[in-house]
């Protein structure tokens, strides 16, 4: 056992150990090797060799002492010969107790008991010692040897190979260091998850050898996750090495491909096996040298296969055991090098963003009051890159909030060097055409849907090279399945094409240059994309001709970084847009229309917020590559364009347009349209019974006061996968289950619902206050149906949203239901007042601990709110009786937040289901519920619930599910029939 406080956990530690020890007995001998052997393992050891030894300790010994983790008492015949000693082990023993020190013994060519009881050879010494000292010194010796006798260590006795005993010995302390939490690592919030899922890669408890790689963009913590790695795991192998910046080293040298490979298992193996300077001839040396050892070698920053291959080309060349760790932004490496077991290092969430800022920031998890505002800024800024925000946050450490404001205004149009040295690195190793498509990406499609982005870039070579930047971390895939580009990367991206010579620049972004191109005519065929922030300028007048030279000009985006509504830009009545553009990003443009030469054959993307159309265009236009539209707050459009050629058209976005009247009937040609929003176009009346909306997702109406009807919808997808490239692209993801969602808040002439047909419906109808009918059986598996305010609800349309099953699995969605009602419908049986409920078992009709019930509470507002929150149901159930005793709690927390400012009573009802297939039918006496509301205006003051028969259970289930009780009956019978008779004929 070792002397430990748990204090300790607190403090830092000069030493790592301090050793005391007899010298003639050891210094030469045993201990050299103990040094030598903790030199090697890294073990911090304070060194005596300076002091002069005298009868009193010194205080620097004294202070050597207190500084040390662990101390290490070698107890050998003679220790108790001096007094020196003794009187250290005291002050050992004491540090010990007070400042929590670990205390190890050896009991080195000595019997414990001995020192013990102070008998046979060390007990003669130990009496020559005492002779001319005073009783307390005597007592506090002889209490000093009893108790660190009594501490298990390491007996030199019991050891055939002393060399075998002092690796214990170094192993021992090395697990006891790696105890304490490491505070190197402090600053990275959510590291422990990390390390955990790691491990769990890493298959510790299996004996093969074993590669794994770390994959993730540049400054998301790969480095910092391998050295915790590192410092929790390398006590457990026998030897060990951190070999960091392998890029770095590769370029280094400058010999060919084979020399390189020599010099980085030279350096490996000098830094392993601790021989500096070593030379190798030929690359099979690592495999003779560690074929036969356990190893732990963690590779960090690799971005060469050659490297690969020169440090862990074969995991044969490992012993048993080993954990060889790979840490590299380009994924498509670890695939050619066969690596399977992959851990990708995703970006930490809002909360733990925020934590990781204000540990720099402020050395605090959470900003002051004053700095709130300032810090969220900030961390949208950074976008959650763990880099970005420790970097951002150490250079606004202590500043003033003006400062704060200078920062991050400089922020916001430039990166910190530090920042950009290190995230550059990817896009400086990319081939030229790559450069090309990750500077279009930065610029023009920092968030796209995978197949838009390949419409974009169709004919062009370097669409080729989504998958080398997916594969480098510089882009990925969101979890709405869109392609992504970090915001700090795509602030790389602007500062190179600043960089690069005018005359080179495919892409134009400086708000000057751009007028000077386009009021002088001087825009080149290499143009192909200008974003032009307008909001930097004062005036500019377009030339008739200021894109006929830019024949090639394929993105076109025209915005205002700080919105105002003055017009700035001068178009002429017949300005020429390029025939090849494909993308038209255009706010506020200021005509009444596009130029009748406008010809929109290529265009995937048509984005015209904020403008003073009247109409777009005449006729019927070429539109089958478009796919979306985007037409918010066009105030005085009146009439749509004919959209019948846009077949592919699949994101429309008409809100704001307030003086829209219908939708034309070239709509029911659009059977793709997967999202439409028609927020707050006040004047719609009518869509048309005849608009095909068999494809859509999400349609969104909110706002829309005169709307009258709406048609039949269908939706039947419940899942989709995003392939970036069909047999190019590896990379596939699967987004979440689809889901139908129709957003009526405020459509206050909407009188009835349509049949719907969906997987998952999420209908949000509050203050629809004419809607009086809806589905009689809504067709779906899942539901979220919002109808507060609803006053008008027929009783058939109340009874048809209540008697909604909500059944859902419970790690995906808890569906529910909400309605204006005073009392609870009189299925629900058994009812209480206040926020609890008690169902106990009547009679011989059994209860099942994990059967499905409906539920419903009336809500009623407690007080009048003072601020909107968006309140949270949460209904804990407990069962304390039977096999499987329950405890457990659903959440309902994304309820509407109309709900937070409720002025009547309403309905709130939902399903309480366990899903717990193997104990359905577990029989209690009685359950529990107890429901509360997270908001301090909104009381439950009354709770019901409707259990579901037994044979809904099962039909829930499955028909192949197996009774419980049936079960128990037939084991019952199987022991009296078969069992009993084979004892009964054994006995005779």
């Amino acid at each position: 056992m070792a002397l430990i406080s748990s204090s300790c956990s607190s403090r830092s530690w000069r030493y790592n150990v301090f050793l005391s020890f007899h010298g003639p007995d050891v210094r030469v001998t045993f201990l050299s090797h103990l040094r030598k052997q903790f030199e090697r393992n890294g073990i911090i050891t304070f060194n005596d060799q300076e002091i002069e030894r005298s009868k009193t300790i010194k205080p620097a010994l004294t202070w050597a002492i207190q500084e040390s983790r662990i101390s290490i008492v070698v107890l050998s015949q003679n220790y108790a010969s001096s007094s020196w000693c003794l009187n250290e082990l005291v002050d050992i023993l004491k540090c010990g107790e007070t400042a929590g020190q670990i205390v190890m013994t050896v009991f080195y060519k000595v019997n414990p008991t001995d020192v013990r009881k102070q008998t046979g050879e060390f007990g003669n010494a130990f009496t020559k010692t005492c002779i001319g000292k005073t009783e307390t010194e005597i007592q506090s010796w002889t209490q000093a040897l009893t108790y660190v006798a009594n501490i298990e260590g390491e007996h030199s006795l019991n050891w055939v190979n002393e060399a075998d005993m002092i690796g214990k010995i170094a192993t021992d302390v090395l697990n006891k260091l790696n105890a304490t939490p490491s505070r190197d690592f402090d600053v990275m919030v959510g590291l422990e998850a990390h390390l955990e899922n790691m491990k769990s890669l890493l298959q510790l408890e299996n004996d093969g050898p074993l590669i794994v790689g770390i994959c993730g963009p540049a400054g998301i913590g790969k480095t910092t996750i391998a050295r915790a790695l590192y410092t929790q795991l390398s006590c457990d192998f026998q030897l060990r090495y951190l070999m960091e910046n392998v890029r770095g080293s590769y370029r280094s040298s400058e010999c060919d491909d084979h020399g390189l490979k020599l010099r980085l298992q030279e350096q490996l193996l000098s830094k392993i096996l601790d021989q500096s300077g070593m030379t190798i001839c030929h690359l099979n040396v690592m495999n003779e040298r560690l074929c036969n050892q356990k190893v732990l070698i963690i590779l960090d920053d690799v971005d060469h296969l050659e490297q690969l291959e020169a440090l862990a080309k074969d995991i044969c060349w490992f012993g048993s055991g080993s954990r060889i760790i790979v840490t590299t932004e380009d994924q498509e490496l670890l695939q050619q090098h066969s690596i399977d077991n992959t851990y990708h290092v995703d970006f930490p969430s809002n909360e733990e963003a925020l934590a990781i800022f204000c540990l720099s920031a402020f050395k605090q998890i959470s900003p002051p009051d004053c700095f709130v505002k300032l810090v969220e800024r900030a961390v949208e800024l950074c976008s959650n890159l763990p880099l970005g925000l420790r970097v951002v946050g150490s250079s606004l450490f202590k500043k003033k909030e003006f400062e704060w404001e200078v920062v991050l205004h400089r922020l916001e149009t430039s990166l910190d060097r530090g920042i950009e040295r290190i995230l550059r690195v990817g896009y400086e190793n990319l081939h030229e055409k790559d450069q090309h498509l990750f500077l279009y990406i930065a610029v023009f499609f920092s968030s796209i849907k995978s197949d838009h982005l390949k419409a974009m870039l169709e004919d062009m070579h370097e669409r080729h090279g989504c998958k080398t930047l997916i594969d480098k971390s510089l882009i990925y895939i969101s979890t709405n399945g869109n392609i992504t580009m970090h915001k700090l990367l795509q602030q790389v991206g602007r500062q190179e094409i600043k960089r690069q010579e005018p005359w080179k620049r495919h892409i134009l972004i400086d708000p000057h240059e751009i007028c000077d191109v386009l009021q002088s005519n001087k825009g080149t065929r290499t143009v192909k994309g200008i974003s032009f922030d307008i909001s930097e300028i004062d005036e500019v007048i377009i030339s008739e001709r200021a894109f006929k030279s830019m024949r090639n000009l394929r993105f076109l985006s025209v915005y205002k970084a700080r919105y105002d509504e003055i017009d700035r830009v001068d178009i002429p009545e017949e300005m020429e847009f390029p025939p090849s553009l494909r993308l038209l990003h255009w706010e506020a443009y200021p005509k009444k229309s596009l130029t009748s030469s406008f010809n929109p054959k290529n265009l995937v993307e048509l984005n015209m917020d904020s403008n003073k159309f009247m109409k777009l265009w005449e006729g019927t236009q070429p539109l089958t590559n478009l796919k979306k539209m985007s037409l918010v707050l066009s105030k005085n459009l009146k009439v749509l364009p004919d959209l019948s050629n846009a077949t592919n058209l699949e994101q429309l976005n008409l809100s704001g347009c307030t003086s829209l009247v219908e939708i034309p009937s070239s709509f029911s040609n659009l059977h793709k349209l997967d999202d439409l929003a028609m927020m707050f176009c006040e004047n719609l009346e009518v869509i048309p019974a005849d608009m095909n909306l068999a494809s859509i997702n999400s349609i969104n109406l909110v706002g829309c006061s005169r709307l009258r009807n709406i048609p039949f919808m269908s939706t039947k997808r419940y899942g989709s996968d995003t392939k970036l490239e069909e047999g190019n692209w590896s990379l596939k993801t699967s987004t979440q289950v689809m889901r139908f969602g129709l957003h009526l808040n405020d459509c206050k002439k909407l009188e009835s619902l349509p049949e719907f047909s969906s997987e998952f419906m999420f209908i949000n109808a509050d203050c629809c206050e004419s809607l009086k009918r809806v589905p009689h059986r809504f067709n779906c598996k899942y539901a979220h149906l919002n109808f507060s305010y609803c006053f008008k609800l027929s009783q058939e349309a109340r009874r048809s949203i209540i008697q909604r099953s909500f059944y859902g699995p419970r790690d995906f969605v808890n569906g529910y239901a909400c309605l204006p009602e005073r009392e609870l419908p009189e299925e629900f049986n058994h009812r209480a007042k206040g926020n609890c409920l008690t169902i106990r078992c009547q009679g011989n009709k059994p209860l099942y601990a994990f059967a499905t019930f409906r539920v419903c509470l009336v809500l009623s507002p407690h007080r009048e709110p003072q601020e909107c929150t968006i309140p949270s149901i949460m209904c804990r159930r407990i069962s304390k009786d039977g096999l499987y005793p329950v405890d457990d709690t659903q959440f309902y927390n994304d309820a509407y937040p109309s709900l937070s400012g409720l002025a009547t009573e309403h309905l709130f009802v939902f399903l309480s289901d366990m899903d717990q297939e193997d104990k359905s039918l577990e029989v209690t006496s009685e359950i529990q519920f107890e429901f509360s509301c997270s908001s301090p205006y909104i009381e439950i003051v009354e709770c019901g619930a409707q259990i579901r028969t037994e044979e809904t259970v099962r039909s829930k289930k499955g028909a192949k599910r197996i009774n419980f009780r049936s079960c128990i009956i037939l084991c019952i019978i199987l022991v009296t029939v078969v069992l009993i008779p084979c004892f009964n004929l054994s006995s005779l």
